[in-house]
C-alpha cells in the first residue's frame, strides 16, 4: 500500500471568496466545525488561507489599549492589521501551503508537522481547489488491519522486493506492531529489511528480534 493524498482527502471543501465578510466566516467556522478555510478566486484557484487564529486577532486586539505595553510589544504589525480586517482578503495568509492529490501521505504529514497546521488545501496542477486533507485524514492509514499489513510485508516486501523465501522469517502483527524473527544472511540484509518494514503504511512500530550473524562469522566468510 502506498496511500496518496487523494486516497484520504475530503473532496467536498468549505471554501470562501476573498470578499467574504468577517461575520460570515465566523458563522461558517462554527457551523462546519473547521479551523480554517481555503480562500479561492472566481475560478476556484487557491489564493490564500484564513484560519480561526486570523479571526481571533480581532477579538484579542480590538481592545488592546487595556493590555500592558510589555504584552502589546509581542504582537507584530500584521496582527494589528488583521484585527482591523473586514473580509477574507484582509485576513488571509496569501502564501498558502498546498499539496497535490498524487503527493504521498507522508509528504503531507511532514508539511503539517513542520508548519504546525491542521489542514492543507489540495490543488491540481493548475492550482484549482479539489479537496482538503486534515490530520485526522492522514492518521486514517492506521485503520489498516493487521492481516493487510502482514500480507504486504510477507508477499510484497520479503518475497517480491527482497526475493527471499518468506519461510526464512516469522512475522507477526498485533495492533500495527510488527515482530520479526529469523536468521538473515547478513547484518545489512536484516537492517535493510527492518527499515523497509518500518515504512509500511499502518505500521506503528517494529520489534526487531532477528538473529544477526556474529561479526567474526562475517569476517571468516570473506576468506
Amino acid at each position: 500500500m502506498n496511500a496518496k493524498v487523494k486516497d484520504v482527502m475530503t473532496a467536498e471543501v468549505v471554501a470562501v471568496r476573498k470578499d467574504t465578510s468577517f461575520k460570515e466566516m465566523a458563522i461558517r467556522l462554527r457551523e462546519y466545525r473547521v479551523g480554517s478555510f481555503p480562500v479561492v478566486d472566481e475560478n476556484r484557484k487557491v489564493i490564500g488561507v484564513v484560519s480561526e487564529a486570523d479571526l481571533l486577532a480581532k477579538e484579542a486586539l480590538a481592545g488592546e489599549h487595556g493590555i500592558p505595553a510589555a504584552v502589546t510589544e509581542i504582537f507584530h504589525h500584521k496582527d494589528y492589521k488583521k484585527a482591523e480586517g473586514l473580509t477574507a482578503a484582509d485576513l488571509m495568509t496569501r502564501l498558502a501551503v498546498t499539496v497535490r492529490p498524487e503527493d504521498s501521505v507522508e509528504h503531507a504529514a511532514r508539511l503539517m508537522y513542520t508548519l504546525q497546521v491542521k489542514r492543507l488545501p489540495v490543488v491540481d496542477a493548475g492550482g484549482y481547489l479539489v479537496g482538503i486533507v486534515s490530520r485526522a485524514d492522514l492518521l486514517s492509514i492506521f485503520d489498516r488491519t493487521d492481516e493487510e499489513i502482514h500480507s504486504e510485508i510477507v508477499n510484497d516486501i520479503i518475497l517480491r522486493e527482497f526475493l527471499i523465501d518468506p519461510a526464512v522469517f516469522m512475522v507477526t502483527v498485533t495492533d500495527g506492531v510488527v515482530t520479526i524473527k529469523g536468521n538473515p544472511e547478513t547484518n545489512d540484509l536484516g537492517h535493510n529489511l527492518v527499515n523497509r518494514i518500518r515504512r509500511v503504511q499502518g505500521v506503528v512500530a517494529v520489534r526487531d528480534q532477528l538473529a544477526y550473524p556474529p561479526a567474526e562469522q562475517l569476517i571468516t566468510g570473506l576468506f
